[in-house]
């Protein structure tokens, strides 16, 4: 969608009075992940190019002084520590309660593990690799394990997933199931148990105590689709009644299904976005931590939309976003460029009800925290 310089003014004026806090970074390369390291801190990655740079972020102070805004001066990303990888990178996740995150690369044979550095040094270095069974031009999905032990759960196809213990490179638990569908991402609910979202939207339910997984397609009318998944836990992370696994398709259908009964959604929506289903490589759907029932979904263009999904009908139409997120459209480079800026991925904070990052295919990154009209009133 080409926007006119008219529009950017005037989004800019009312962003003044939607937005409690609005920062913005430029990336040397675009990425596809954004990864919390700590409270105010974040590692990205960049997607594009043979020899990919490894960043770790620390979020403007300006965001965290509150009331005392006005003394703060530091409203700029800072780099803290950086390193670089040689291939591009796909997927990265932190390792919770160390310095360590793991990452894929696309049609890579190796899963990389990385110390992103401390105190004594600013340097992320390579410290070790876990060997995959095979290669993909997807690359392969990757979820932190959340055993004592540092592990990681992974795989590019159903067939070849595994959890690999990330000291000693040790197989804990192989999927016995025989299938070649390519993984569209896949996610712990407590220690154990772990779902799978295939890319065409079946899902799959294991358990590290038992090979064997239970699998749960879609109607063949919802087929030929590219989907991603989020899982809403509760805050203990263990029972299933608390858990909520959303779809995203990429028509922009929605389905939302109950951790007990995954066969049958108890809600499905068409969402009012633009999609091009042949384009899927940024499919995002996010259940927001601390606000109850609200997700958020981006990767159709330069948008991130936030929704309440707590008055969904059972066969809802084109539900409202409670607020949507136009700033990477609204760019000076992206008024300038030939193509419109995608958004490649968001993530929102763990404990700021309504602050969220995301980043786009322009190289831009935000940090933004917004206003609710009805409840920040």
């Amino acid at each position: 969608m080409d926007i006119s310089s008219d529009e950017s003014d005037d989004w800019f004026i009312e962003s003044l009075n939607t937005y409690k806090d609005l920062h913005v970074f430029q990336l040397e390369h675009p990425t596809k992940v954004i990864e919390w390291t700590g409270d105010k801190n974040i590692c990205v990655a960049g997607y594009t190019g043979s020899r990919s740079e490894i960043l770790e972020l620390l979020l403007p102070l300006k965001l965290y002084a509150g009331e005392n805004q006005g003394l703060c001066a530091e409203r700029d990303f800072k780099v803290q520590h950086g390193g670089f990888s040689e291939e591009p990178i796909e997927s990265l996740i932190h390792i919770s309660g160390t310095r360590c995150v793991v990452t894929s690369g696309s049609s890579s044979s190796t899963l990389q593990i990385w110390d992103i550095g401390g105190d004594d040094s600013d340097v992320i270095k390579r410290t070790g690799v876990i060997n995959l069974k095979s290669t993909s031009v997807k690359g392969c999905k990757i979820a932190p394990g959340l055993t004592d032990e540092p592990a990681v759960l992974h795989g590019s196809c159903i067939s070849e997933v595994q959890l690999t213990e990330i000291a000693t490179g040790r197989v804990l638990y192989t999927v016995a199931k025989e299938s070649s569908d390519s993984v569209s991402g896949l996610q712990f609910v407590n220690a154990c148990v772990f779902l799978i979202c295939a890319s065409d939207g079946t899902l799959f339910m294991g358990d590290t105590r038992d090979p064997s997984t239970c699998h749960y397609p879609l109607e063949d009318s919802k087929s030929g689709l590219h989907w991603a998944f989020g899982l809403r836990s509760d805050s203990s992370q263990s029972e299933p009644s608390g858990c909520t696994v959303a779809r995203l398709s990429s028509s922009g259908h929605m389905l939302l299904s109950d951790l007990r009964n995954l066969q049958s959604p108890f809600c499905q929506t068409q969402l009012n976005v633009q999609h091009d289903a042949s384009k899927n490589d940024f499919l995002n759907v996010s259940w927001a931590p601390v606000l109850d029932r609200c997700l958020s979904v981006s990767g159709f263009d330069g948008t991130v939309h936030i929704y309440n999904t707590i008055n969904w009908s059972t066969e809802g139409q084109s539900p409202q976003p409670v607020f949507s997120h136009r700033g990477h459209e609204m760019s000076d480079e992206a008024k300038y460029s030939g193509s419109p800026p995608v958004v490649t991925t968001h993530s929102w904070h763990q404990s700021r009800p309504k602050t969220l990052l995301s980043a786009a295919t322009d190289g831009s990154l935000h940090v933004w925290d917004w206003v609710d009209k009805i409840t920040d009133r």
